[in-house]
């Protein structure tokens, strides 16, 4: 029987209401890009809020670094005696520390007031003939044209100056303000703490209970590592710098290094802006030639806090990469100024230890 044929096969064609094909990737990147966006939308609202409340966040911030500091103070202390005690006896004692170091610092300027005229004077002169000698050359008139520049300037913006003069007087009882409320929030804080985050978690339901009791316990241990940790640090390089400007015999030596401590909780840059007004200060006191040995200070300190103080002290608390924390003090300052270069470090670090506690628990064994 002969065989028919091959009829040509006619392709079919696709109806157009039918949809192109997506590859694999584009459609999970797809997925995961509207998640980032509800995500970023979520974590835009939040922060917007708080920046309306930025002094009551920064308060109950600031209130959880005292408690950081006192709470093992007062745990040590109500063994001998009862809890409220302890409580109010760590925190005169703290309340003490503090004033007495500001004392310190006062009554050190207020004695070397009258050298650091002198000195001061001198050393601007002495700045400027250097100037005028090679390779500078600069005109003898020069700094006496800026002096007169200088004085039409603030003449001419008076009134400026004292309306900024009288805000730093209201900002001053606002930060008074915001102090007396972490204080207030401290005292409650070390005293019934757990029992304030055990009516939090006995609000919620059962399962998310547990899951908010494992991240509220990582993210206080993580919290209380890293303020230990940055205290330690912060010590450390203001008695490097302190002894370090004393031997230079860079007046103001005490306040400096009280500087330094401030700094040093801005990781990164924090040190590095101290110990470059303590340049200044010794450009103006001693000369171009203590403060080159004290620019050659930063970099010896810089060493010393990146690559023994932070990773033999703080990498029991914190577990994160120079990398991370630098964009995290620039993200932070970028978005919230001297506050957010703060806060920005220890946050990153209580979220970082509650998702690795959190994806532990998921997954580890059930209970």
């Amino acid at each position: 029987m002969p065989t028919p044929p091959d009829q040509p096969t006619v392709p079919l064609e696709r109806p157009s209401s039918e949809e192109p094909d997506v590859p694999a990737l584009l459609r999970t990147a797809a997925a995961y890009a509207w998640r980032i966006i509800a995500v970023g939308v979520v974590v835009h609202v939040a922060f917007s809020v708080l920046g309306q409340f930025h002094r009551i966040a920064v308060a109950v911030f600031l209130g959880l670094v005292i408690t950081a500091v006192l709470r093992p103070v007062a745990g040590l202390l109500a063994r001998f005696m009862p809890r409220p005690l302890a409580v109010a006896a760590a925190l005169i004692g703290g309340v003490v520390l503090v004033l007495g170091a500001l004392a310190l610092v006062g009554e050190t300027a207020a004695d070397q007031r009258s050298g650091l005229e002198r000195e001061f004077v001198t050393g601007i002169d002495r700045i400027e003939r250097q100037l005028e000698e090679p390779p500078f050359r600069l005109p003898p008139d020069a700094f006496d044209d800026l002096q007169s520049r200088i004085g039409k300037l603030l003449s001419s913006h008076r009134s400026t100056l004292i309306s900024t003069a009288l805000s730093g007087a209201s900002r001053l009882l606002e930060v008074l303000t915001v102090l007396a409320l972490a204080v207030f929030c401290a005292v409650f804080f070390t005293y019934s703490g757990d029992r304030q985050w055990q009516w939090v978690c006995d609000q919620l339901h059962e399962g998310a209970r547990r899951q908010v009791t494992v991240a509220g316990r990582a993210a206080w241990r993580a919290f209380t590592g890293y303020t230990h940790g940055i205290l330690l640090v912060a010590a450390t390089n203001a008695v490097l710098v302190g002894i370090a400007l004393f031997a230079l015999g860079v007046p103001l030596a005490v306040p400096l290094a009280l500087l330094e401590f401030l700094a040093a909780f801005i990781p990164l840059i924090g040190s590095p802006i101290a110990l470059s007004i303590a340049a200044v200060v010794a450009l103006a006191s001693k000369g171009a030639v203590i403060a080159l040995v004290v620019v050659a200070l930063i970099v010896v300190i810089g060493q010393i806090e990146g690559h023994l103080l932070h990773p033999i002290v703080m990498s029991w608390a914190v577990r994160l990469h120079p990398v991370v924390v630098a964009l995290a003090v620039v993200g932070g300052a970028v978005a919230a100024g001297v506050i957010g270069a703060v806060v920005a470090v220890p946050l990153v670090a209580v979220l970082w230890s509650v998702y690795q506690a959190l994806r532990t628990r998921a997954d580890g064994p059930d209970d």
